[in-house]
């Protein structure tokens, strides 16, 4: 055939003319320079990024009748034969096909032999890693002491799978992907050689799809050319190789980020209708997401993203508005849900499902909205001190139990039976004295049904105890600061446990508060951490924090 496709018309024939590869054609040009060339090169990184151009760049160098130079002249026999493919002593090699012991044997049987006319004999073994351990260990002796006029030059894309052993005894270069300006300026330059019209945008478009790989954007680059009459733009470019317009895109982050759902599901419908690839666009979409949020973050944005400065202005304006915590927990569900798209039979239905899930979700709010209301807090909150009662008006929202209050006792509890008394009548069991022990069974009880019903209230009551039982009212005795006295006798908190006992006792019962001072143990004596500790739990901050938050503390650390 007459005609080339674009990858091997333009394939580079110096170390100067590869793109993208600075840093592997330097270190082998300065080596040759200084004739420090190793007898073993090994050649890894993506598909399509230069290897096996490399590679062949590489042996015109040490066979140039001009060389071993940096600069093969391209007109000599050796540099014309290698060009072609015809060198008898560069020889290709395919490891995927040649990878049995025997072809290495033959290998290692023919190396022996100096080349017909070239400085060296060179091998070129692509995909390298397809030998099996057999050829690999057949490989092993030749490979570290090679003849003289022997050069090996392997290219592979998984070196993971070469054994150890084979890594030691060569240099490696490692191929990066090739950028997205790097891929579009080539491909400018290709165009403007064959004289056709393809758009900035459409090139960026192509050299995106191509994923950092050369190859793949020459051959889609061939694709479009001979699809299309007169100038290519992304309108055709998207019908002809099934790229959906970045157009699109901003309008499906859009009716996620205003959460118009119709406009969502047009959109949808309409990609599905041109046959385009969900798996793809689900791809697209997050990626998307992820670089508005390094647009929202606002640094080194030309090095994070490979794209144009138009789109990325236009990022910049579409999140605007937009909290960052919000961006943040679009593209946890989008990458959370990914296998979802990749499994499922029907992507269509799948992706609808995610976005429906998606709108579903309430922004948060942005820390520093939340620090400023912890901020207003403490300016409005008055200090106390422990030791007075805190008359408290906040109404607390209960966060560990969120119960009706008329649902807060169902049964009432005979607690003179739980204290042991069996026989007469209420009136007689009040009038006696009721022992210590007797008042402990009564509040272990109450305490059970309180802890049941109203969790918090059962927290600030964990050391309350009940010090008199009368005909209709009982005295408890509060043990803590003024702050843990003033959640319990005010208040919500006030109003369920008078409920609580009304239905416990099975009567109307007036409570009387009292604070316990403890002989033993003075609150001024109590140790440092102890205090610090209480102070910490019982602060109103902390509290109206947890609210804030809808949290609960798990563990005090005093630092």
């Amino acid at each position: 055939m007459s005609y080339l496709v674009f990858a091997r018309k333009y394939r580079p024939q110096n170390f100067d003319t590869v793109v993208g590869q600075k840093h592997v054609t330097q270190t082998l040009a300065n080596a040759i320079s200084t004739g420090r060339v190793a007898h073993a090169v090994l050649l890894s990184g993506p598909r399509g990024t230069g290897k096996t151009t490399v590679a062949r760049i590489l042996a015109k160098a040490m066979n140039c009748i001009e060389g071993p130079t940096p600069s093969p002249c391209n007109v000599c026999r050796s540099c014309t034969e290698i060009t072609i493919g015809s060198c008898v002593d560069v020889l290709e090699i395919d490891g995927a096909s040649n990878n049995g012991v025997e072809n290495v044997r033959d290998l290692r049987d023919n190396i022996k032999y100096k080349p017909a006319y070239s400085r060296y004999k060179i091998y070129i073994i692509d995909e390298v890693h397809m030998l099996s351990t057999q050829a690999f260990n057949a490989l092993l002796k030749t490979l570290e002491e090679p003849p003289p006029h022997v050069m090996f030059i392997f290219a592979t894309t998984e070196p993971h799978k070469i054994p150890v052993t084979i890594l030691s005894r060569c240099q490696r270069h490692d191929f990066k992907r090739i950028g997205l300006d790097d891929i579009t300026d080539q491909m400018l330059y290709i165009c403007k050689k064959e004289n056709v019209d393809v758009s900035s945008e459409s090139l960026t478009a192509i050299a995106r799809a191509a994923g950092g790989c050369m190859r793949d954007a020459l051959s889609l680059l061939d694709l479009v050319l001979s699809c299309s009459e007169g100038r290519i733009n992304e309108e055709n470019l998207s019908d002809i190789i099934g790229l959906v317009d970045r157009r699109t895109i901003f309008k499906i982050t859009d009716a996620v980020l205003s959460a118009d759902i119709v406009a969502l599901l047009d959109v949808l419908d309409d990609l599905y209708q041109n046959g385009h690839n969900f798996k793809e666009l689900y791809s697209e979409i997050t990626e998307h997401f992820r670089n508005l949020i390094v647009v929202k973050m606002g640094k080194k944005i030309d090095k994070l993203i490979s794209l144009p400065s138009s789109e990325i202005n236009l990022m910049v304006k579409q999140v605007k508005d937009i909290p960052a915590t919000f961006l943040n927990q679009i593209f946890d569900i989008l990458y959370r849900e990914e296998s979802a798209i990749r499994f499922s039979p029907n992507p269509k239905l799948a992706l609808e499902i995610i976005f429906f899930r998606m709108l579903q979700v309430k922004p948060a709010l942005p820390i520093e909205v939340l620090i400023e209301r912890i901020d207003g807090l403490l300016k409005n909150i008055p200090r106390q001190d422990n030791s007075d009662i805190l008359e408290s008006k906040t109404d607390y929202k209960h966060i560990e139990n969120d119960r009706p209050e008329e649902k807060i006792c169902e049964k009432a509890v005979d607690p003179y039976k739980e204290a042991g008394y069996e026989t007469g009548s209420k009136k007689s069991q009040t009038d006696a004295v009721l022992g210590e022990n007797n008042l402990q069974k009564i509040w272990k009880s109450l305490y059970k049904v309180i802890s049941e019903k109203n969790l918090s209230l059962a927290t600030n009551m964990a050391k309350c105890s009940i010090k008199e039982i009368m005909e209709n009212s009982i005295v408890i005795e509060v043990e803590g600061n003024g702050f843990n006295f003033g959640r319990i006798t005010s208040g919500k908190n006030l109003d369920i446990l008078k409920k609580i006992c009304n239905d416990f006792f099975g009567k109307n019962i007036e409570i009387v508060f009292e604070k316990k001072i403890s002989a033993e143990v003075n609150t001024n004596k109590k140790d440092k951490p102890a205090q610090l500790k209480d102070d910490a739990l019982n602060n109103p901050i902390v509290a109206e924090a947890l609210n804030i938050f809808n949290g609960s503390i798990h563990e005090v650390k005093i630092l």
